[in-house]
């Protein structure tokens, strides 16, 4: 990162890198939790989980929109020494620092299957489902303005994550074909016409 230069992460890789341990480690845990009856039943318990699946999904995918779209709206073209981060790189990041977050919330959703069969796992499935929702949200941002969002690397928290947090205090923004990651973060499928 010589002359200035700053390390910079796509902001819809780091809001998705959570969407996939997310979403099976919690089909995994309601999995297990309709093998227990629990105290309210399994009829009860994947009722309770379906509606928290939905809430879960929807409060993550619309939480803080509007201060994605402020920061998306002043974003900086990014400069000639600026270094993109790897897709894989960011995501690693996050997940390492999350992964006792993500242990604990498994072992809670185990624990409440005794209580309420499935519920806890189908409330993080629908987490994992609301941040892969907000990515797209941000990947069709960016592909109607034709520009990529990333954000510093050093504004990011020591975790990984909140790309739309305090610290941050504005975006930069690339090319379609910056990167490797598509609108939305998910993996480029075919190379990019430059």
């Amino acid at each position: 990162m010589a002359r200035g230069g700053q390390g910079l992460a796509r902001v819809a890789v780091v809001v998705r890198a959570g969407a996939a341990p997310l979403w099976w480690f919690g089909v995994f845990a309601a999995g297990i939790g309709m093998l227990l009856p629990g105290l309210t039943g399994r009829r009860i318990g994947v009722l309770a989980g379906a509606a928290l699946f939905l809430v879960g999904a929807a409060v993550v995918a619309l939480v803080r929109r509007g201060r994605y779209a402020a920061l998306a709206r002043g974003a900086a073209r990014a400069g000639k020494y600026d270094v993109l981060q790897d897709r894989a790189v960011t995501v690693r990041n996050w997940r390492r620092g999350h992964r006792w977050w993500l242990l604990l919330a498994f072992a809670v959703a185990l624990g409440s299957a005794l209580v309420v069969p499935a519920a806890g796992g189908m409330l993080m499935a629908g987490l994992g489902t609301g941040l892969r929702l907000k990515a797209a949200w941000i990947g069709r941002r960016e592909r109607a303005g034709q520009t990529l969002l990333w954000v510093r690397v050093d504004w990011l928290d020591q975790h990984g994550g909140r790309p739309a947090g305090k610290a941050v205090k504005g975006l930069r923004g690339t090319g379609i074909a910056a990167g490797d990651a598509a609108p939305g973060g998910s993996r480029r499928r075919t190379a990019a016409l430059v």
